[in-house]
């Protein structure tokens, strides 16, 4: 009986530890996997059949953001709800950069020692700066480290997602929702591919994050004791003009990446989320940046623009009729663009129009900055803007001494 019941046991404890290896598994990033970034970057260029034609992309999800111009140039299921695994550590360093001193030392306490999945390798009582947890968390892309932070800046994981999901609110990415810091599977944690491109967008103009996702290796300090990280981007050094983001992978998202990439004028971030394999979210990733230099190319949309206006201002502005007023003439001005420069198809290139409509007649008095027309910019049929005319100076009524003096003038 003893040892039946001993057989028992260990079988009981076999499951156990076979069931918890595939929990952990199921949330570390797999970097088992080896990808040659060369052999499929050619494969690429030599298997697509026409450069023009949109990328058909393996994972279920993808996107091409513009950074310029803040628009989607492609996307393929980019807007609808999906978790993002360790994506999520973009928003978390954005939280940790807008609200931490990076000096601050911090002490390791036993939750956060014990988070399981892709790991810096952090135990109970162990110190460390949050600057390096914050390389150990966008390089290594700990989970511990996630929790850590978390935990130091926000007091618990629940208080910090609420900053997570605070800051979402405030930048208006209303399709997002956090409930961790490392993005382990949980049913309320999920973002969309563009508001994921959104966030890195915004993150990367924080230099101290740009710094960090673009390091290949880093050395750390925990009790004093250095150790050397690695960065888990595949692409980053290996692909012309990548300079980060962030890669990902649980069961529930998937593998997933996130990549910032910059040739020339042109500066994207890709996403591919729901990748079956590392291969194939690689592979994508590189299908989404190539045909974005093949098929893009950026126009300095405001010096366009400003010389339409300046030729409607040559032809039009004298035509503006001011019934009473001091000042017959008026004198205009536009507002501003949203962007000074855009990313728009080679095709599109000779498809902008600018369309500009006004008033022409006005009863004085005419105050400052009303807006008197509009002018609307497309390429082909998208709008891209659509921007107020306004009169540049007030133009008073005139008066019964006005009318006087004018009089006088007139006689002979």
């Amino acid at each position: 009986m003893k040892v039946k019941n001993i057989v028992k046991i260990l079988v009981i404890l076999e499951i156990i530890l076979l069931i918890g290896s595939s929990i952990v598994f199921a949330d570390i990033e797999d970097e088992e996997e080896i990808v040659n970034i060369e052999e499929i970057e050619n494969q690429v260029v030599e298997t697509a059949s026409n450069a023009t034609d949109e990328p058909k992309l393996d994972a279920r999800i993808g996107l091409i953001f513009d950074r310029s111009s803040k628009r989607i140039l492609y996307e393929k299921n980019g807007l609808k709800q999906v978790p993002m695994a360790s994506t999520t550590k973009i928003m978390t360093s954005i939280v940790i950069l807008e609200n931490a001193n990076l000096s601050d030392v911090v002490t390791v306490d036993k939750k956060a020692a014990g988070t399981g999945g892709s790991r810096l390798g952090l135990s109970t009582n162990d110190k460390i700066t949050v600057h390096d947890l914050l390389y150990g968390l966008m390089l290594r892309s700990g989970n511990d480290a996630a929790v850590a932070l978390a935990i130091h800046v926000g007091g618990s994981v629940e208080g910090f997602a609420e900053m997570m999901n605070q800051k979402a609110r405030e930048m208006g990415w209303n399709n997002s929702h956090f409930v961790t810091p490392h993005g382990l599977d949980e049913k309320e944690h999920y973002t969309t591919a563009y508001e994921l491109a959104c966030m890195a967008d915004y993150a990367l103009e924080i230099p101290k994050f740009k710094e960090i996702v673009g390091t290949k290796s880093y050395y750390i300090t925990i009790n004093g004791q250095s150790r050397l990280i690695y960065n888990t981007h595949e692409l980053l050094g290996n692909l012309n003009g990548v300079y980060g983001v962030k890669t990902g992978f649980t069961n529930g998202a998937g593998r997933c990446l996130v990549t910032a990439c910059k040739r020339g004028d042109l500066d994207i971030i890709t996403v591919v989320l729901g990748a079956d394999t590392k291969t194939i979210r690689t592979k994508d990733s590189i299908k989404l940046i190539e045909y974005a230099y093949q098929n893009y190319e950026i126009i300095d949309l405001e010096k366009i623009v400003k010389e339409e206006f300046e030729k409607w201002q040559q032809l039009n502005e004298k035509r503006i009729y001011i019934n009473k007023g001091k000042n017959n003439e008026m004198t205009t001005k536009i507002e501003e663009l949203s962007y000074q420069k855009i990313a728009i198809k080679n095709t599109q290139k000779d498809n902008i129009t600018i369309n500009i409509n006004c008033l022409y007649y006005f009863e004085a008095p005419v105050e400052q900055d009303r807006v008197i027309g509009k002018v609307e910019v497309k390429v082909g049929d998208e709008i891209i803007d659509t921007l107020d005319i306004k009169n540049d100076e007030e133009i008073q009524k005139k008066e019964v001494l006005d009318y006087f003096m004018e009089f006088l003038t007139m006689m002979p």
